[in-house]
């Protein structure tokens, strides 16, 4: 094996293991030995948004097309990344156009076709979004995965009767997919579906307990050490209602609260008992889920954390409860 071929192999493989550091370490020897490789390029750009620089990483996809213009994988990354978090939507969908014309199979286009809904669905086109999700290969829908990207994305454009087909049969298909468990959750509570909602809700939750944590999960000190950095920074304005509050981190919400209507992928949970001081759970599998990657738990903590004092102590409602469906068809 030459030289770059090991630094690529190096850093893919601590990329995978969310070693963020070590990955662009390995893309920048890489870069030392052929900085005219657009997988070198490719490989910054996943190691540098997975450490939380997405405008940078955009920047290293974009250079790996420059060099390589049919680069498909990084026309896409850099997509996903102009969806979310960026929220570049018009430019993501020019780049899964441009993916679109070198896609090579079933497979491909149905990640363009996925990728340019979920920006859709981002800008509110529904129309649209209808019109793409349509495009996708039947025979991709398939695959449990492909039909669950699709039902959700269905979901979140407001189409419920498109959607129901395709989650129910993503969760036959992979029980162990939390996430089409979830959106099952999601689809009966906006059909007013109460115990529907709350069985789905639990499902949800074993299946989360029973999935790994992810390979850059802190240890409970050491995230411990990020959420009281967080509460130590809070707004005063804020703080002041939870000054003194018992503060607990546990991994996911209980069955308990999740049967009173607790979003069971909620990160933070503000309760009020009377005549006891506040309470304040923090959920650290989910914290980790919203977040995506260490460098961004704090700011993740910090926004959920704000929002729920803001809902339940200046609008007197939970941010942790139910979603409001009163927009879906």
């Amino acid at each position: 094996m030459d030289r770059l071929s090991a630094h690529l192999d190096r850093g893919w493989d601590l990329a995978q293991k969310g070693d963020a550091d070590g990955a662009v370490a390995c893309a920048k020897r890489a870069l030392e030995s052929d900085p005219e490789s657009p997988e070198v390029h490719n490989l910054l750009g996943y190691a540098t948004a997975l450490a939380g620089d997405a405008e940078e990483a955009v920047e290293h996809y974009r250079q790996a097309i420059a060099l390589d213009e049919n680069y498909f994988e990084a026309m896409l990354n850099a997509a996903e990344l102009l969806v979310s978090p960026l929220e570049e939507h018009d430019e993501a969908i020019a780049l899964v156009e441009e993916a679109l014309e070198v896609a090579e199979n079933p497979e491909e286009v149905t990640d363009c076709l996925l990728l340019k809904a979920d920006a859709l669905v981002a800008k509110g086109e529904r129309e649209e979004v209808a019109k793409v999700l349509r495009r996708i290969p039947k025979e991709a829908l398939e695959n449990a995965n492909y039909g669950f990207l699709a039902g959700r994305a269905w979901f979140e454009a407001g189409d419920l009767k498109e959607a129901a087909p395709l989650l129910e049969a993503a969760v036959t298909k992979d029980p162990a997919n939390g996430d089409a468990h979830y959106y099952i959750g999601m689809l009966a509570e906006a059909r007013g579906d109460t115990q529907g909602a709350v069985e789905a809700f639990l499902r949800t939750r074993v299946v989360d307990l029973n999935t790994a944590a992810p390979p850059w999960a802190p240890l409970p000190d050491t995230f411990g050490n990020q959420l009281r950095k967080v509460l130590e920074a809070l707004d005063p304005a804020l703080a002041q209602f939870i000054h003194g509050a018992e503060v607990y981190i546990v991994d996911l919400p209980g069955a308990e609260v999740i049967v009173d209507g607790v979003d069971p992928r909620a990160s933070v949970l503000v309760e009020t008992p009377a005549e006891r001081p506040v309470r304040l759970f923090v959920y650290q599998r989910n914290v980790e889920r919203a977040s995506g990657a260490l460098s961004a738990i704090e700011e993740e903590l910090a926004f959920t954390i704000e929002r729920e004092i803001t809902s339940v102590f200046v609008e007197g409602e939970p941010a942790s409860g139910p979603v409001d469906k009163s927009q879906l068809n």
